[in-house]
């Protein structure tokens, strides 16, 4: 490759480092932003050089992290009112929000404490007053009804009495 081809990492760290700087979700303090940009220029030099080869290197940099259940799976499963949170072994209702406040989808939260892909995520009383409620202010059926009403069923025609010949 030609010297104009090929990428600077400091300048393209930099730009990174801007472009992320300028999102303005993003809220960092003046004395964060050259560790940021060390830390940026660190990667981009790494993704340069190529994919580690060496000798389980790619191991250990992703080490798989074990966690340990807050309480058993049969404990958080034992009541219909609340799930017990592997996590923390707080009651929920449901389980979503506070997974997503510790960043993780429900398939990842079951990733990781190994569980069946059918472990609930809500809680069944919760589950079933909630649909007890849709269809007591009849969610879903409006739409059915609706196609009912609209496709009366044939009804039949009245029979002509037979015409009379004409003359001429």
């Amino acid at each position: 490759m030609s010297d104009e081809n090929s990428l600077n990492a400091v300048e393209l760290a930099t730009e990174l480092t801007i472009a992320w700087l300028g999102n303005q979700n993003n809220r960092v303090s003046a004395e964060d932003v050259p560790a940021f940009l060390r830390t940026m220029h660190a990667t981009v030099t790494e993704l340069a050089s190529g994919p580690v080869t060496s000798d389980g290197d790619a191991q250990d940099l992703a080490p798989q992290q074990e966690f340990t259940p807050a309480v058993t799976v049969r404990k958080s499963l034992a009541s219909k009112d609340h799930i017990i949170s592997l996590i923390d072994g707080k009651p929920y209702k449901t389980l979503r929000r506070h997974l997503s406040t510790h960043g993780l989808t429900p398939e990842e939260y079951r990733a990781r404490y190994n569980l069946k892909s059918d472990y609930p995520m809500v809680a069944e009383n919760y589950s079933a007053a909630r649909r007890e409620m849709a269809h007591k202010i009849g969610l879903g059926s409006k739409g059915r009804q609706a196609k009912a009403a609209a496709a009366p069923a044939p009804a039949e025609k009245p029979k002509r009495a037979p015409r009379a010949a004409k003359s001429v």
